[in-house]
């Protein structure tokens, strides 16, 4: 028996909400464009409101993932469907195919249609038909974990609990549900099972950010033991968790000395650089407020000198700067678990996320003996981020059960520091990533600054090698280099109100990728990649410059169509630049309300001030950011994103089954072209052509072929969340 759900149209802070629920009905028209803006207005920070603002929804309209057992086993030992809601494919020309291929095309996630596999006998029922089927072993202990893991939410084991949570679409709150229960003894029947957060979860509270998502107690990042500051000199040089200790880790297998590796990569502010054709400007005022001082509270004479052979500048140095005595103080460390999986859609990865060390930057006077008053914080900040070791659902879901144990200390004793110790020293020590540069678990490290120069830039550093060609990483052992910036534009050459190819990526390739139906403000998320060139000449930027600009716009013949709004948000919000000021809110220059600039503030003081992107404001807010190109009377976006990353923390932690998935081999989609002459491949628009010919598939023998074809094609299978298809609400930022 197939399970119908109804589609939910509900207002939310005066803007046309669209919850997309499951249904054998046609697809309802979608909903009417928003008015346009009046010319000119300008929109300044956001204000605070209220989460009960938003409406309530019953559990089962958000369902995008059913589970059901199959009637006997596959060809390949698979015992479970696991039907997934997908959206429209961004290719409009695969409509309505019987077959959806995502995810990269060199290790495919191929997905059936669910309820033609219902017509072929292949599966006992289907959600809808919006949903697409994967095959997988769901072992019945996942099942009995999960039911227990309710009982004991329940009981008030993991804090206090509560029945609701909080609906976001990408990184926007949008309804308020209660989740369901796993019914086993009903999967076991051959019933859809839906997949949804567990129906009691630990209340959201600034207590529960402050220990397991960004931690930033005093009784931690000034630790006597673990971190030194420079402002006063009270703590361990070197410690577990001081920049000293992080570069010391990063630089062996570098074939430098840490003293030169960190100097060298200091050294790549004081000439240009040029990557992918964007040329960024010296800030040599990084010897000044940088390198000279820390090189003479080293006991080292320093002077700048131009190399008369290569006309670069470079620093001469009596002695090696003192690492111990680095001017970078802890502010914060971050849990990034909800960037856990792979930054494309239908990736088969199942990485823990990232976790982040945030760095700010003192010039004290005295240096290692003064006070916080003689600190002189500057407004730049440095955050190494680390991709956490570890493959597979059960070391995702055992890094989010660590962090939930941290989450249940009472106090940030030092038995919560040393738990947190064992947890960073298994992500920052050398040899714990063999396959990245150097051995080390960095992704990247991104610093935000305007102490050397205005306006305010963000650069970023990678320990690994960009091709040219494909744009991807080639990770190498080395020295800290250069990198483009995720996701951003050149901003040198691309004007970010007027610039055609921005205008032309926007309301081409990122409208294609936007999720349909689309109803603004709470219903758009996008899927897309930024290539690094358009029409030829370079895209991707090798800095980002804040004030200007502030964000990005598309501007030929401006709509305010829901889908064009949303397209220029999706584009600008995952920007650096509009990331970090007007697309978030992020542009208060008041220091009363929030941020400019940075989401934790290096110059508040201990412990650093968050955004109110962060926050939305407190407990039970979120902050609504009118937009920025169109402004409030068009729309308003809603942040809360500490609440999103405590739901999925809590989600990982206890709520996600683990199946076993089994790989196809890359030549299932040439046999799928040979024999269907086409393949439905989805990739996100802006992605690197493809030899393959792509094409719907709409013949249901054809499916059937393509089925009995699986069993030749077979790769090792892989353990992976339930939900793992669906793309991640975060992307980089």
């Amino acid at each position: 028996m197939s399970q119908k759900c109804n589609e939910l149209r509900i207002g939310v802070l005066g803007i046309v909400l669209a919850v997309g629920g499951c249904s054998k009905e046609p697809a309802s028209a979608p909903p009417p464009p928003v008015q346009e803006a009046p010319a000119g207005m300008q929109s300044g920070p956001g204000r605070t409101a209220r989460l009960a603002e938003l409406p309530a929804v019953p559990g089962a309209s958000v369902v995008d993932v059913f589970a059901q057992t199959l009637k006997r086993p596959t060809a390949l030992g698979e015992t479970t469907a696991v039907h997934v809601k997908l959206p429209p494919p961004a290719n409009r020309g695969l409509t309505n195919s019987l077959v959806r291929v995502v995810g990269d095309p060199a290790r495919p996630t191929v997905l059936f249609h669910s309820d033609t596999l219902e017509r072929l006998g292949a599966v006992r029922s289907s959600p809808g038909p919006d949903f697409f089927t994967l095959f997988a072993r769901l072992p019945d202990s996942e099942l009995e974990r999960r039911e227990e893991n309710e009982r004991r939410l329940a009981s008030g084991e993991f804090g206090m609990p509560g029945r609701e949570t909080v609906l976001f679409n990408g990184r926007h709150p949008a309804a308020r549900y209660e989740g369901l229960p796993m019914d086993a003894d009903a999967f076991a029947h051959g019933a859809l099972v839906p997949q949804t957060t567990c129906p009691w979860v630990p209340v959201s509270t600034q207590a529960w950010w402050e220990r397991t998502l960004m931690i930033r107690d005093p009784a931690v990042v000034l630790d006597p033991a673990r971190t030194w500051d420079p402002c006063t000199g009270a703590g361990t040089k070197g410690g577990m968790w001081t920049f000293a200790h992080l570069m010391r880790e990063m630089a062996q297998g570098s074939g430098a000395l840490p003293e030169a590796f960190v100097l060298s990569w200091l050294s790549l502010w004081l000439n240009d650089f040029q990557a992918n054709g964007d040329t960024v400007p010296a800030r040599r005022k990084m010897y000044d407020e940088v390198i000279a001082p820390w090189a003479t509270a080293s006991g080292a004479t320093s002077t700048l000198q131009q190399n008369p052979t290569t006309g670069r500048w470079e620093v001469a140095l009596s002695r090696p700067l003192d690492l111990d005595l680095a001017p970078f103080r802890l502010l914060a460390i971050v849990n990034r678990i909800d960037l856990a999986g792979s930054p494309e859609y239908g990736g088969r990865s199942s990485t823990p996320g990232e976790l982040r060390f945030v760095f700010g930057l003192t010039r004290p006077s005295p240096w290692g003996g003064g006070t916080e008053a003689t600190c002189n914080l500057k407004p730049f900040t440095v955050i190494f981020e680390y991709g956490v070791p570890g493959q597979g659902c059960k070391a995702l879901t055992r890094w989010a059960r660590q962090w939930v144990g941290l989450g249940l200390s009472s106090t940030f004793d030092e038995a919560y520091r040393s738990r947190l110790q064992q947890m960073t020293e298994g992500g920052v020590r050398r040899g714990r990533a063999p396959g990245k540069g150097n051995g080390n678990a960095l992704n990247q490290i991104r610093t935000n600054e305007v102490a050397l120069a205005f306006p305010w830039e963000l650069r970023e550093f990678h320990l690994a090698d960009e091709d040219p060609g494909t744009g991807r990483n080639l990770p190498s052992n080395g020295l800290l280099r250069v990198h483009t910036l995720a996701l951003t534009p050149d901003d040198a050459t691309h004007d970010f109100r007027t610039d055609p190819d921005v205008d032309f990526f926007v309301r081409t390739l990122v409208k294609n990728g936007v999720e349909q139906p689309v109803a603004v403000p709470t219903h758009c998320t996008a899927r897309f990649t930024v290539p690094r060139e358009m029409d030829g000449r370079p895209f991707l930027g090798a800095n980002s410059l804040v004030v200007p600009p502030t964000h990005w716009e598309a501007v030929t013949a401006v709509s305010t169509s829901a889908t064009e709004v949303c397209a220029r948000k999706e584009f600008s919000s995952n920007t650096c630049n509009g990331c970090h000021f007007k697309d978030t809110g992020t542009n208060d220059f008041t220091g009363v309300d929030n941020l400019a600039f940075t989401h934790v503030s290096p110059t508040s003081g201990i412990p650093a001030r968050q955004s109110k992107f962060l926050t939305g404001g407190g407990e039970g807010f979120m902050y609504v950011v009118p937009d920025a190109q169109f402004g409030a009377q068009v729309t308003s976006w809603p942040f809360a994103d500490l609440l999103r990353r405590h739901q999925r923390l809590q989600e990982l932690a206890h709520c996600s089954p683990c199946g076993w998935f089994i790989d196809l081999d890359a030549g299932y989609l040439n046999r799928m072209e040979a024999i269907a002459g086409n393949v439905p491949l989805d990739l996100p628009p802006g992605s690197p052509a493809t030899s393959l010919r792509v094409g719907p598939i709409r013949d249901v023998g054809v499916v059937k072929q393509l089925l009995e074809l699986r069993p030749d094609f077979r790769m090792k299978p892989r353990e992976l969340p339930l939900d793992f298809i669906e793309p991640p609400a975060a992307r980089v930022h």
